[in-house]
């Protein structure tokens, strides 16, 4: 899984901030060999973690501690402490003093003002990423492109999710405004998560898939304004999916 995850530095980059960051590497795909990334052992454990809530293998609701994240990643408890800082700072986890971590239930109403949010620095990011994004930059949202369009075809939940992952890393580093980002971020997690937990009773994966790739190839052609286009008819999908789950409880 951690291999998979965007936005990364080679390890004999010296660090800088997230916006400065260069292309991330992938893994192998289609036969075709590309660079091999290294993370950091806080940003492995914060991976496993949110991917672990977002797809539900941590439940909306259950407490967890220090000792059993470390049992679950195979990870120190240093890493792990730090990971649950910034996932705490997304709102996936609680910390309740002397009570230990609480991964919060899910709130549709909160959802949806998630996403008047959402729309607005999302749109920013996507167009900047389009207008800034460097030519590697745009090799990787092209093979992104193509990813989603195979994950329409087999309707694979979990690579979707991890594919959204990486893009929205990706689309981050590619704005390079740290602004947005940190704005970004503490949406992102929660947004998957609440997909994934209602997508099969009202939510088209394929056409989630498809609209994702509309945008990621609109960013690695440079097109600005169908960049915010994409990425409009992306959101007015989501936000439809979400009114119909709010209606269905």
């Amino acid at each position: 899984m951690a291999e998979r995850i965007a936005a990364r530095k080679t390890a004999a980059q010296p660090k800088t901030t997230r916006a400065k960051s260069s292309t991330p590497a992938r893994a192998s795909r289609g036969g075709v060999k590309q660079p091999v990334q290294r993370e950091s052992l806080t940003e492995q454990a914060y991976a496993q973690i949110e991917e672990a809530i977002v797809t539900l293998q941590i439940a909306p609701g259950a407490t967890v501690s220090e000792l059993s994240l470390s049992e679950m990643t195979g990870i120190g408890r240093t890493p792990i402490r730090e990971a649950i800082q910034r996932l705490a700072r997304e709102h996936l986890i609680l910390i309740l003093p002397q009570r230990g971590l609480l991964v919060p239930e899910i709130d549709v109403k909160k959802q949806l003002k998630l996403l008047k949010t959402r729309r607005e620095v999302e749109r920013l990011i996507c167009r900047s990423a389009a207008r800034s994004a460097t030519p590697q930059e745009r090799e990787v949202f092209a093979q992104l492109a193509a990813e989603f369009a195979e994950a329409s075809k087999t309707n694979d939940d979990v690579t979707f999710v991890r594919l959204d992952r990486e893009f929205n890393e990706l689309c981050l580093i590619a704005a390079r405004n740290e602004f947005a980002e940190a704005s970004m971020r503490l949406m992102h997690g929660l947004a998957r998560r609440f997909w994934y937990v209602h997508y099969k009773q009202a939510a088209d994966l394929p056409e989630m898939a498809r609209l994702h790739g509309a945008v990621a190839k609109a960013i690695a052609e440079g097109d600005v304004d169908r960049a915010g286009r994409t990425l409009d008819a992306l959101l007015d999908n989501i936000e439809e999916f979400t009114r119909a789950t709010l209606v269905e409880i």
